[in-house]
């Protein structure tokens, strides 16, 4: 089954999110804006697009694999169903020498739509009891 998602484009070099090979989760979002990131900085880039997503999906901003693997990274966000603004990525250049240049029509991030679960959250006393219990970060160890 396909969604319909709407999509406004508000620049001319604008392009649809696609999604690059038949099984791919996320769609590829593209710069319209050329960019350059010093070591250690975040820019905001625009993609020149708006989106109307159905009440019961929102759209996860996130890294792709290639630029991540360069230092390079789209720093994860959410766009809710209400939003109708212009989407923007947030690329974090994490390499200590060298700049990174975005140029116009570069894919900067993935664009993962999924459904909205909305919860009562419940106050209190106890928690039911797990294995894991409060074990957290590294808990389960970094080896196999």
């Amino acid at each position: 089954m396909t969604t319909k998602v709407l999509v406004k484009k508000l620049s001319e070099e604008a392009r649809v999110p696609k999604y690059m090979t038949q099984f791919s989760v996320g769609s590829d979002l593209f710069s319209v804006a050329d960019v350059r990131i010093a070591p250690g900085e975040v820019a905001r880039i625009p993609i020149g697009i708006a989106i109307e997503l159905p009440n019961w999906l929102k759209m996860f901003i996130m890294p792709r694999s290639g630029l991540s693997s360069k230092g390079i990274v789209a720093i994860p966000g959410t766009i809710d169903s209400d939003y109708r603004g212009e989407i923007n990525v947030q690329l974090m250049n994490a390499r200590r020498i060298g700049s990174f240049s975005v140029h116009v029509g570069d894919r900067i991030a993935q664009g993962v739509i999924g459904p909205v679960t909305r919860v009562a959250f419940e106050v209190v006393d106890e928690l039911g009891e797990t294995e894991r219990g409060e074990g957290g970060f590294g808990h389960t160890g970094v080896g196999g």
